[in-house]
C-alpha cells in the first residue's frame, strides 16, 4: 500500500471531518494568527502559542490516529484481501480501495464522531469547558469503541507489559495501552476474514490447475484460466455487496 497516498486521503479526511464539526463556529469572527515568534513577558501569549503548536502536532499525526483509533485498519487490510484473492493485481487500484476504506470508516465511525462532537467539540467551541476538559470527554467515546471490539487476551498482554496496576474501569485505562490492544485485535480479525474470503477462490484454483495437469497442458498457468472463474463467481454472488455487509455488521 502506498504511504504517501494513504497519507493524502486520511488528512483530506479529517479535514473534512474538522470542517464539518467547526461549522457553527466559522459564523464568529476567526482570530488573527500571527507566525512570528515574539518575546513576551505574558504568560498568557505563551500557553496560546503552545496550545497552537499542540493543534498542529496532533493534525500532523491525523494519519496515524485514523489508522490506529479506528475501523479503518480491519477494513482496508479485508479489502486488499479480496483483492489478492482474485489475483487482479492493481484491480480495483490502490485509490479506490484507500477511498471506499475511508467513506466505510466515517461510515461506522459517524456514531463515535456525532457523541465526541456532542460531549466534546461543541461545549468546547461555546466556551463552557476547557481544552484539557474537551480532550478527556473526546477520549471517552473512542474508549467505548476500542474496547468493543479489543479482545481481553491482547489487552491484558499491554497492562502486564507496561507494567500498570490493572485498572478499575474502563476510565482510568490509558490510551497508550488500548491502542495497540485494539490494534493487534483488528488485525487478527482482518486476518480471520481474509481466510475465509480466500476459501472459495482457493478451490477455483485448485480444481482448474488439476484440470490442466489431467490433460497434459503443462505450459499454461493456472491462473490465466481461473481468473475469469473467479470474476464471475465474485459477481455472480455480489461479492462487493457480502464484504462490505460482513464488514459493517462485525462492528455491531
Amino acid at each position: 500500500m502506498n504511504n504517501g497516498r494513504l497519507q493524502f486521503f486520511a488528512i483530506i479526511f479529517f479535514m473534512l471531518l474538522l470542517l464539518i464539526f467547526a461549522m457553527p463556529a466559522l459564523a464568529e469572527p476567526l482570530p488573527s494568527i500571527d507566525l512570528q515568534v515574539n518575546p513576551t513577558d505574558n504568560p498568557e501569549e505563551v500557553v496560546d502559542s503552545l496550545k497552537l503548536l499542540t493543534l498542529l502536532t496532533v493534525l500532523a499525526m491525523a494519519p496515524a490516529i485514523l489508522i490506529m483509533m479506528t475501523s479503518f485498519t480491519r477494513i482496508v487490510v479485508v479489502l486488499s484481501f479480496v483483492r489478492n484473492a482474485l489475483a487482479t493485481q492493481q484491480t480495483p487500484p490502490n485509490q479506490v480501495l484507500i477511498g471506499l476504506a475511508l467513506f466505510l470508516t466515517f461510515f461506522t465511525m459517524a456514531p463515535v464522531y456525532g457523541e465526541i462532537k456532542t460531549e466534546a467539540i461543541d461545549p468546547y467551541l461555546a466556551g463552557e469547558i476547557t481544552q484539557e476538559a474537551a480532550l478527556s470527554q473526546a477520549a471517552i467515546p473512542l474508549k467505548d469503541f476500542m474496547l468493543k471490539q479489543t479482545r481481553e487476551k491482547d489487552l491484558a498482554l499491554f497492562i502486564k507489559m507496561s507494567e500498570t496496576e490493572r485498572p478499575d474501569n474502563k476510565d482510568n485505562l490509558p490510551l497508550h495501552v488500548l491502542i495497540p490492544a485494539f490494534m493487534i485485535s483488528e488485525l487478527k480479525t482482518a486476518f480471520q476474514m481474509g481466510f475465509l474470503i480466500y476459501i472459495p477462490f482457493l478451490v477455483i484454483d485448485m480444481v482448474v490447475a488439476s484440470t490442466l495437469m489431467s490433460m497434459g497442458m503443462f505450459m499454461v498457468p493456472p491462473i490465466i484460466i481461473s481468473l475469469p472463474f473467479k470474476i464471475l463467481l465474485f459477481v455472480m454472488t455480489d461479492g462487493w455487496f457480502l464484504v462490505v455487509k460482513s464488514l459493517l455488521e462485525s462492528y455491531r
